[in-house]
């Protein structure tokens, strides 16, 4: 018997996470650290922490870029995944974050195979591409700035090898991607965020929207869009 229903219960995803693997002490204790961060929200949660590890073993990723690193759950949760020959290269803007990552991945030991670019990720993903990475990469994972998704999917593209495999987070955004939740009724339902986050907000889910819209449409990729945390799209590169 299936569902049609994407909506898990609280219930429901505590269940899931009980029963979904462990969670490495090391992650734990990057994920509590992460918690006293006023962006903290900006993590991704342990259940797409294991499942971004899982898909790395799965599919033998040996490189591998992540555009977004925040504190660096998810760098950490690939790169702990990694084989002895894998390599990561983690695109950011913003040191004071980046440095809680870099931490762990130095007490992980796997600092020597991560690179690390502080810059806009357009601009570093143009790098590696002028740098003679094109078509090379196993795996892309894009969490980073929304309004620039497309761009990343593009790039993402030039940048993976024929079956590679791309993931962009966030692209059910808080549920709110159907088109039945209209402007009024996102900003009821973020009524309790100040006036310019709560429209930033609203602005942020016409733009996964779009982006959703724009995958389903890529005759490139075999895709699949899958109700992992805030939801995670799937490319392969055909």
């Amino acid at each position: 018997m299936s569902s049609n229903c994407l909506t898990t219960s609280e219930e429901l995803y505590a269940y899931v996470d009980s029963v979904n693997g462990h969670e490495p002490p090391l992650l734990r204790e990057l994920r509590e650290e992460t918690s006293r961060d006023s962006a903290s929200v900006m993590a991704v949660s342990p259940m797409e922490g294991r499942f971004l590890a899982t898909v790395v073993r799965m599919t033998g990723a040996r490189k591998v870029c992540e555009l977004g690193v925040y504190t660096g759950y998810s760098s950490l949760s690939m790169g702990l995944a990694l084989p002895s020959d894998g390599h990561l290269w983690c695109l950011d803007v913003k040191a004071s974050w980046t440095e809680v990552a870099q931490k762990y991945w130095r007490r992980a030991g796997i600092e020597e195979r991560v690179t690390l670019w502080l810059d806009d990720a357009r601009a570093s993903m143009r790098r590696l591409i002028q740098e003679g990475h094109a078509g090379t990469f196993d795996l892309v994972f894009i969490d980073a700035d929304k309004g620039a998704y497309g761009d990343y999917w593009d790039m993402s593209h030039a940048l993976l090898r024929p079956g590679g495999l791309v993931i962009a987070d966030n692209t059910l955004f808080q549920e709110s991607v159907p088109p039945s939740w209209t402007d009024d009724r996102l900003a009821d339902k973020w009524s309790f965020l100040p006036t310019a986050m709560r429209d930033a907000w609203i602005g942020t889910t016409h733009t996964i929207r779009a982006f959703n819209q724009k995958v389903n449409e890529d005759k490139r990729f075999a895709i699949s869009l899958i109700p992992v945390g805030d939801g995670m799209t799937l490319g392969v590169k055909l």
